[in-house]
């Protein structure tokens, strides 16, 4: 079975400054994905890039609790939220997609995390569960209906887009050699357990290869 252009899609999550080497919520060896990323995205003709873009005053950032710290978790309106040193703030250079990436034809950025009152790890629904960004319907409109990401981090905004991905009906692959994981007490295993319980299939770079 060849990759079908017209209705595949390669969601490239959130390669910026922030989440790599060097980032304010650097993610070990996340950098070294990037020429993978590349690669792949030449095969597609339907790409969307993700951006964390938070305001400098977004509620997940642990700065703003005098009685926490970076990756301890608090109880929000829409639930379990973990707290994050300050990162992707909108305007700056963290919040830049990483120099090395290089996808000149992808056709739509979704930037996420923009409403201080709410994190955003999908880029399709908000951390509320209720606020959608488009991108299902932008899918949908371009006749797409199976979707291969990748990108940082495995265990947070890949999963979550993944999840959400599958539950939207779209055929849902992760490739998982081409994302880098935070790996926070357990959670790229349960991330993983989460994502193939909703039908998300796990596979690596050399099988998209095989599909071109």
């Amino acid at each position: 079975m060849k990759i079908d252009q017209q209705r595949s899609a390669l969601i490239v999550v959130d390669i910026q400054n922030g989440v790599t080497p060097g980032g304010h919520l650097a993610v070990a060896h996340a950098d070294q994905i990037i020429p993978l990323v590349n690669q792949l995205a030449l095969q597609f003709e339907h790409v969307v890039c993700t951006q964390d873009w938070h305001p400098a005053n977004h509620i997940s950032f642990a700065e703003h609790y005098a009685d926490k710290q970076p990756f301890q978790s608090i109880e929000l309106d829409y639930g379990t939220q973990v707290l994050w040193p300050s990162h992707c703030v909108q305007g700056t250079v963290d919040a830049d997609f990483h120099p090395a990436l290089n996808i000149q034809h992808a056709k739509l950025i979704i930037r996420k995390g923009t409403n201080p009152a709410i994190d955003s790890y999908s880029a399709f629904v908000e951390a509320d569960r209720k606020t959608t960004t488009g991108l299902n319907g932008y899918l949908k409109e371009c006749a797409v209906d199976t979707v291969y990401v990748v990108g940082i981090a495995t265990d947070f905004c890949v999963a979550w887009t993944a999840i959400d991905a599958a539950k939207l009906g779209f055929q849902t692959f992760v490739i998982e050699d081409a994302t880098a994981a935070i790996n926070l007490n357990g959670s790229l295993a349960n991330a993983w357990q989460a994502m193939e319980a909703v039908g998300v299939k796990r596979i690596k770079s050399d099988a998209v290869w095989g599909l071109i």
